[in-house]
């Protein structure tokens, strides 16, 4: 048996469609990799016990995604480098695996990679196909910062590959997804401990790992640039409008990808912008966890870009609260946009934005964090700058935080700023 480690679950439209009853839908390839594992190790029982949470998880698919790349790890680990049967694990095997997903070895390491399987056969699918493992996938990946690339290409030289290290964010779900998995074995009944929940001093993996949680944003001078590029993009090809209104409406309302691609159970339509009595206007949302909220929308955002695009589309200024009309469209008008659809979209603004500033003349001081800049940083920018101008409570509200210590934290940074300065101008000499 090879200590390579290979794929176990597929893709969530893949995983769904299984027969969990049995191994009867698995590819051949994951069957016989279970199968050639030393008896002892008991591998088809513990995967079948992997399978059965995911099952319990599988409801929404950014979940299943997540939940599959810790969960996997475990079951990969513990048959390969533990050499023990999943469900015999204990709490110091626990801890050797949090050391080991602090720092994995370089063959459980490569680069992000979009198909963990690939078909092999013509170009038109057929029953009798086969499967074989993308040899590129490795259960952790790196991925070269987008500073990094960007400089690479205007360099015309191949990125440097950094040490892999795993996120804070990581850690902790290393810790929740597989505490919830033996949690889960024991309610089945598949065993009675939970190592994960037995490991006491958590922060001895956690504390390796602190960064700067804050949130990342753009300068004014840099915002600037970005929306008026938006705008002179969408004055030169009316195509380009649908994706000025995609970056006023992520910037005006603190928005996450999601709530404009929407989820299983709803779709973002146009008659989600409401105006109630006092003529407030409010964005009705589902967003993390299928919570229902309202955020409050500024006029600015509807004087001038939701009337905008609105009159592109031929429609009334103003949407109404029967609306069905899908927020967004292909250029065919197929409702909805994918996550990556509207990714690429703003990406092409950042780089025309980068490249404006740097022909213009604009110090690397000035233009060099724009190369890292990502779609989630428009909600960071614009809370960062109505931090100052609003009050802590309604931004948390409309940033949808469950703790307002989370956004007095990240925003409301005036006391860093205090103490920032009474030191700046300290000397060490009289």
């Amino acid at each position: 048996m090879t200590h390579l480690p290979t794929p176990l679950f597929e893709t969530y439209a893949r995983f769904i469609e299984l027969n969990f009853l049995n191994l009867d839908a698995e590819l051949p390839l994951v069957r016989d990799w279970l199968k050639a594992c030393p008896d002892s190790l008991h591998a088809v029982h513990g995967y079948l016990a992997v399978r059965g949470f995911l099952k319990s998880y599988a409801g929404n698919e950014a979940t299943y995604n997540s939940y599959r790349t810790h969960v996997e790890r475990l079951l990969l680990w513990s048959l390969l480098i533990a050499e023990k049967p999943l469900l015999a694990l204990r709490r110091r095997d626990a801890e050797a695996f949090m050391e080991f997903c602090l720092k994995p070895s370089r063959d459980w390491i490569g680069p992000v990679v979009k198909s963990r399987f690939t078909r092999v056969g013509g170009r038109k699918r057929l029953e009798s196909d086969s499967w074989q493992v993308n040899p590129l996938w490795r259960p952790f990946s790196y991925s070269v910062p987008k500073r990094d690339r960007a400089l690479g290409l205007e360099d015309a030289q191949a990125p440097e590959q950094r040490p892999y290290r795993m996120s804070q964010g990581s850690v902790a779900q290393v810790f929740a997804v597989c505490g919830s998995f033996f949690q889960h074995a024991i309610d089945e009944g598949l065993t009675e401990v939970n190592p994960f929940r037995a490991i006491r001093q958590k922060s001895v993996y956690k504390q390796r790992n602190t960064v700067d949680v804050s949130g990342r944003s753009l300068t004014p001078l840099q915002w600037n640039y970005v929306l008026e590029c938006a705008e002179y993009m969408a004055d030169e090809d009316p195509r380009h409008e649908r994706t000025l209104f995609i970056l006023a409406t992520l910037f005006a309302m603190y928005l996450r990808v999601s709530d404009l691609v929407g989820r299983d159970n709803w779709q973002p339509t146009m008659g989600d912008f409401r105006r109630d009595s006092m003529g407030n206007w409010w964005f009705h949302v589902v967003g993390k966890g299928n919570k229902a909220a309202k955020i409050s929308v500024r006029d600015d955002y509807i004087q001038h870009y939701m009337t905008r695009y609105r009159r592109h589309l031929n429609l009334p200024a103003l949407p109404s609260p029967q609306e069905t009309r899908p927020l967004l469209s292909t250029l065919d008008g197929r409702a909805g946009l994918s996550d990556r659809h509207i990714r690429l979209l703003l990406q092409e603004v950042f780089d025309r934005s980068l490249a404006r500033m740097i022909s213009e003349g604009w110090s690397e001081d000035e233009v060099d964090q724009l190369r890292s800049a990502s779609l989630h940083w428009l909600r960071h920018t614009s809370a960062t700058f109505d931090a100052p101008r609003r009050d802590m409570k309604d931004l948390q509200a409309d940033l949808r935080h469950n703790s307002l210590s989370t956004t007095q934290n990240t925003y409301y940074n005036s006391l860093d700023e205090q103490r920032a300065h009474s030191v700046k101008h300290l000397r060490l000499k009289d």
